[in-house]
C-alpha cells in the first residue's frame, strides 16, 4: 500500500529561502526573531501543518503558503507553530517570594481593596494560577486584596490549555504543599498522572489573545502588577524598548512590572525604577 501523500521522508526539508521569508513574516507579526539556527527547529514544527493542510513536502506546503491570501489564511497557524511555550508553576521563585512578602503587604498598607494583575505571554497558564495562589492565600490568611488577573498569550492553543487547567501531577511540585492542598484538585482515580487547578482560581482568571506587537494594548484600567516574564529575550532591543514602553503605559503610578531574570531595560528611558531583580515600579 501507497504512503500517504504527507508522509515526511528524509528529503522533505525547509529551504533556506522558504525559512527566511517566514522568518520575516514572523517578525512583522509578532516581533519574533527567527535567526538561522532556528532552521531545523521551524522545520519540525511546521511539518504538523503539512500533514493538517495534506500537502506533500513542507516545499509543497510553503509554495501554497506564499500564494496570495494563504499567508493571512495561515497566520494563526504559523503564529501557533513558531512560538516557544516553555512555563513552569512558581518558576523564579524570588519574584512571588517578592510578591508575598513586600509587594502584596505594601499595597495592602496603601489601602488597595482589589489588584488587577495581568499576566503577559502566560503559556498554558502556570504563571497566572501561580500568581493567583499567592494573591489568594494572601487575601485569605491576611484579609488581603481582593484581585482579578487576565492572561494574555498570542497562541490560541495555548490558551485553550490554559483555560482548561489540567496538568500532568509532575508539573505541580514546585508548588508548595500547603498551596498545592488548597489549589490543585486530584483525580478520583488515582491511575491518572494528572490535577487540575481549583475552580475558584480558575473563576479568578480571564484569558485573552493579545499581541504585544500591537501598538495599544487593550487591557482596560490601569494595572496594579503586569507580569512578562522571559518574553523580551525573543525581541531586538529596539522592539523591547517598545514593548517595555506600552507595559508601563499600563500600570498605574506605583504599579509593579516583574521580567524575567536573564532580562534587561538598561538603555531605555521608561518611567520605572529598579526595586528589585527585575521588578520595576511605575515612578
Amino acid at each position: 500500500m501507497s504512503a500517504p501523500a504527507w508522509s515526511a521522508t528524509a528529503e522533505d526539508a525547509l529551504s533556506r529561502r522558504d525559512f527566511d521569508r517566514i522568518a520575516r513574516y514572523i517578525y512583522a507579526q509578532a516581533g519574533i526573531r527567527l535567526p538561522p539556527a532556528k532552521l531545523t527547529m521551524i522545520e519540525g514544527r511546521l511539518r504538523r501543518r503539512v500533514r493538517a493542510t495534506q500537502h506533500a513536502s513542507l516545499d509543497d506546503y510553503c509554495g501554497w503558503l506564499f500564494e496570495p491570501g494563504n499567508l493571512d489564511a495561515e497566520r494563526q497557524h504559523l503564529l501557533n507553530a513558531v512560538t516557544t511555550n516553555k512555563t513552569d508553576f512558581f518558576r523564579e521563585p524570588k519574584h512571588f517570594d517578592y510578591l508575598q512578602q513586600v509587594a502584596l503587604p505594601e499595597m495592602q498598607a496603601e489601602g488597595v481593596r482589589r489588584l488587577r494583575v495581568w499576566s503577559a505571554a502566560c503559556s498554558t497558564g502556570a504563571e497566572p494560577y501561580t500568581i493567583a495562589m499567592v494573591l489568594d492565600a494572601f487575601a485569605r490568611d491576611r484579609r488581603g486584596p481582593d484581585y482579578g488577573i487576565l492572561a494574555t498569550d498570542l497562541d490560541t492553543e495555548v490558551l485553550a490549555a490554559a483555560r482548561r487547567g489540567v496538568y500532568p501531577a509532575a508539573m505541580v511540585e514546585p508548588v508548595p504543599a500547603a498551596l498545592r492542598q488548597r489549589y490543585v484538585l486530584r483525580p478520583r482515580d488515582r491511575e491518572r498522572e494528572e490535577v487540575r487547578i481549583v475552580p475558584e482560581l480558575r473563576g479568578a482568571i480571564g484569558f485573552a489573545q493579545l499581541n504585544l506587537m500591537d501598538d495599544q494594548y487593550p487591557v482596560g484600567a490601569p494595572m496594579d502588577m503586569i507580569f512578562c516574564r522571559n518574553v523580551l529575550i525573543y525581541f531586538d532591543k529596539p522592539t523591547q524598548e517598545q514593548v517595555v514602553r506600552r507595559l508601563a503605559a499600563c500600570l498605574r503610578p506605583g504599579g509593579l512590572l516583574f521580567l524575567g531574570h536573564s532580562e534587561s531595560v538598561a538603555g531605555f528611558t521608561l518611567p520605572l525604577t529598579a526595586v528589585a531583580n527585575t521588578v520595576f515600579k511605575k515612578i
